[in-house]
């Protein structure tokens, strides 16, 4: 959770067999990058920009290289009350299970987490992974290579949208139930 705002998630799980794309997330996601350097300050100077990995925040970022990692993490952080997000999963990660397989898994350990799936080449049809894991709305594609600003704002959307829906959870626990009006 945020360490300025405890409603506000901002853990994110990368789960991704090249180490390359892990110091991307950072790179993009963290609040101070890793792999900063005089580069990315003439970058700025040059066009005029900020640094696309200076986001407000920043968020937190863990990686696993295979899904089985990926879930054991997930678990990990369910049990300890500290649960991610959002996760950015490959969907080829050979030897190991491949996207599907870790996404359903990671959904039967948490229903809540909103996954990205990142992959340049897949070996299921669109069609296919919808039959496979349903046409869920905590599910999203962002195609490699990708654009910093695109992760950043499926971050910001995504952790947003879980963090609303975790406090809509805890108003409808805290609601008494609505008793009906004999007519």
């Amino acid at each position: 959770m945020s360490l300025s705002n405890p409603l506000i998630n901002r853990r994110v799980l990368a789960v991704d067999d090249n180490p390359t794309i892990h110091e991307d997330f950072r790179k993009i996601l963290s609040k101070t990058p890793t792999g900063h350097n005089r580069f990315d300050d003439l970058e700025s100077a040059i066009f005029e920009a900020k640094n696309p990995s200076d986001t407000p925040e920043g968020f937190e970022i863990d990686s696993a290289f295979q899904g089985e990692e990926g879930l054991a993490k997930v678990q990990h952080t369910m049990e300890h009350g500290c649960p991610y997000a959002v996760a950015f999963v490959d969907m080829r990660m050979p030897p190991g299970w491949d996207g599907v397989e870790t996404i359903t898994r990671l959904w039967e350990a948490d229903p809540d987490l909103q996954i990205v799936i990142c992959t340049a080449h897949s070996d299921h049809s669109w069609g296919e992974i919808l039959r496979q894991l349903g046409n869920r709305n905590n599910l999203a594609v962002l195609k490699k290579p990708f654009d910093n600003i695109e992760v950043i704002q499926l971050c910001e959307t995504l952790s947003h949208k879980w963090s609303l829906s975790r406090r809509l959870q805890a108003q409808d626990q805290l609601s008494p139930p609505q008793q009906k009006v004999a007519s």
